[in-house]
């Protein structure tokens, strides 16, 4: 443990002075009865004053007691202090009064003046507002710059980390095998330099780790913190840019110099888009940002510094398009190291780093709980096994089992359990059998996903129920087909309420918003409308990682336009109609898996499929068939 180091406050400094203060107006307190001027006057006149003390503010001596019975009450008298038989000290307020002096040579009365020692008002009339004025200053750069005072706020603010310190090796990255190896590679470039220069290659001078938040960009960055060896700069790159101006670049400066004097050395700059977004779009128009000086100096930088010495910069971010183009050429980041959503095995790796401390039931499947958690990321896999190791204990159990991931899963999913919201007998039945519809749907079409649970308990914000799917495999391509089942999922729910209630609600709102862009995309994007034909109306306008709603641009004409919308009302009607007639043609199943609901609130894929099988349309034929064949004849 390093020791803590002491520093000097401004605020130790005043304190000691208001205590200098106060204990000298203590201590040298004059220990007198106060008298009027008037009053010494009288004195003076009958001849009852011994003697004087004159300074610039007050009058101080003796003055026989006998004296004082006539101005003063007895009980005051009693306690002056004696000078000697009968005399007792006094002070007054001096006032402006010419004929003092001539009255004390009259009354022949000792008397001298008194020099004041004023060294110290002097002193503290000039110092104090400088002290003041410095620990008000001080105290604003502490709080602009907390890493230091005004000195320091050109230095860089880089965590140092040395080998294990971070407590991450390579062991604790899973899911993303191909750009661990090239840290791997990167780590074995600074360990046997050798082996690479002999055959002449030289070491790339740094990487761009790209890709969705949550993948797990800093956590290979900390890992090769821990695996290298070699001091590991660590900073983000707001850590550079501070309002005043030439302070970037400074920390940029201090920064490269502190990593080449402990070459071999590695740099880490967190979220790069916050420092080297692309030059002349920002909002200043002339002159110089401090920004782009920033950004300047770390391009200058990274073209300067000696590749010999073993200097690697890793930087992570998840916007690149929007990174100026210079930081991105070769011999800056010679390698972009692109970090993708984990698929189906590397979601089960995952899962395995994280359980490793958790204490799992013989019953949990990894390889189940990665199958349900499509889409999730690094980070989403490991709040989701906190939150199931939480809801263990929460209920006492001795092991994590796999209804706590379950629940786990529905929470981070659906949002947290309303217990509380007690909706009436009527919404309940709406949202039994609007699920029970996409539920129905999903099972009846051969490219849709598998119903893994349906829920009618309310979630979150405004979630009243959903229905749970599993896919069955990751999938990176849609085709048409495809596209078209999830559509009759989606309109599942709406169409049921049709049927059943011969009205609609208004549960169906996400429903036909996420049924309206997949028909849009189909037609506008994808090619996939006959009407259309093949071209590609519109292109993505969003940033590559960061999802933006709404963020396209329109790129053809009214009278297209009107052609677009007449094709996105053939697609939903006709998906509506097939949806339509499925249901139509499983209401006894409808009825039966709405009232199962009704009952349970929760059931699960297998019921799911138990119970449509049991109400089979040709089973039920076949069943009818054979009562009136058995049956009595006339």
């Amino acid at each position: 443990m390093e020791p803590r180091q002491q520093t000097f406050s401004i605020w130790y400094f005043l304190a000691a002075l208001v205590g200098l203060l106060l204990l000298q107006s203590v201590l040298f307190r004059p220990h007198a009865e106060d008298l009027t001027y008037s009053d010494f006057k009288t004195l003076l006149g009958k001849g009852k004053v011994v003697e004087v003390t004159l300074d610039r503010q007050a009058i101080t001596g003796m003055v026989t007691a006998d004296g004082l019975e006539a101005v003063l009450p007895k009980e005051k008298i009693e306690g002056l202090e004696r000078y000697g038989k009968g005399a007792h000290r006094f002070v007054t307020a001096r006032v402006d009064d010419p004929s003092l002096v001539p009255a004390l040579e009259a009354a022949k009365v000792k008397f001298t003046g008194r020099v004041e020692n004023t060294w110290l008002s002097t002193l503290l009339s000039w110092v104090l507002p400088a002290v003041v004025f410095v620990g008000v200053w001080s105290l604003l750069m502490r709080r602009m710059n907390p890493t230091g005072g005004l000195m320091s706020i050109g230095k860089s603010r880089a965590k140092v980390y040395v080998e294990k310190s971070t407590g991450v090796t390579f062991d604790d990255v899973a899911g993303i095998d191909e750009a661990r190896a090239e840290l791997v590679e990167l780590v074995d470039f600074l360990k046997s330099p050798d082996r690479y220069r002999r055959l002449g290659g030289r070491i790339p001078k740094g990487a761009l780790l790209v890709g969705p938040p949550g993948t797990g960009k800093t956590l290979l960055a900390k890992a090769v913190a821990g695996e290298a060896g070699v001091p590991f700069f660590s900073l983000s790159g707001s850590d550079f840019v501070e309002m005043f101006v030439g302070v970037g670049a400074a920390r940029v400066r201090d920064l490269f110099e502190q990593a080449q004097a402990k070459a071999p050395t590695i740099i880490f700059i967190d979220e790069l888009d916050a420092l080297g977004k692309a030059r002349g779009v920002g909002p200043v128009v002339g002159g110089h940002d401090e920004r782009e000086q920033t950004l300047n100096q770390l391009l200058a930088e990274m073209d300067g510094f000696d590749t010999e010495k073993g200097v690697i910069i890793l930087a992570a971010t998840n916007r690149p398009e929007i990174l100026d183009p210079a930081l991105l050429r070769p011999g800056r980041f010679d390698r972009q190291i692109v970090i993708d959503r984990p698929d189906l095995k590397g979601r089960e790796k995952i899962l395995a780093v994280h359980t490793r401390g958790v204490t799992l039931a013989p019953s949990v499947d990894l390889g189940l709980i990665a199958a349900r958690t499509a889409g999730f990321v690094g980070a989403d896999l490991a709040n989701l096994v906190n939150e199931a190791a939480l809801g263990a204990a929460r209920g006492g159990k001795a092991t994590v089992e796999m209804e706590d991931f379950d629940a786990a899963i529905d929470r981070i999913v659906g949002g947290l359990e309303r217990k509380s919201r007690v909706i009436s007998p009527r919404e309940k039945e709406i949202v039994a059998y609007h699920e029970a519809g996409h539920a129905l749907v999903a099972e009846s079409r051969p490219h849709a996903d598998r119903v893994a649970k349906i829920s009618i308990i309310p979630r979150g914000v405004a979630a009243l129920g959903y229905t749970q799917q599993q896919p069955t495999e990751d999938r990176y391509l849609m085709t048409r087909a495809e596209l078209l089942d999830r559509l009759d999922v989606l309109l599942g729910g709406r169409v049921a309420e049709e049927i059943v209630f011969g009205d609609v609600s208004t549960g169906a709102q996400d429903d036909l918003q996420k049924a309206t862009d997949l028909v849009r995309h189909m037609v506008t994007r994808y090619g996939m409308s006959e009407t259309l034909g093949l071209a590609a109306l519109e292109g993505p306008r969003h940033p590559l990682f960061l999802q933006v709603p709404g963020a396209s641009a329109r790129e053809y004409s009214e009278r297209t336009a009107a052609a677009i919308d007449d094709e996105v009302q053939v697609l939903l009607q006709a998906a509506h109609d097939r949806a339509r007639e499925t249901l139509t043609a499983r209401r006894s199943a409808l009825e039966a898996l709405g009232k199962l609901l009704i009952d349970r609130e929760v059931v699960d894929g297998e019921n799911v499929r138990r119970l449509i099988a049991a109400h089979d349309p040709a089973r039920e034929s076949a069943d009818n068939l054979a009562c009136s064949d058995d049956g009595p004849t006339t």
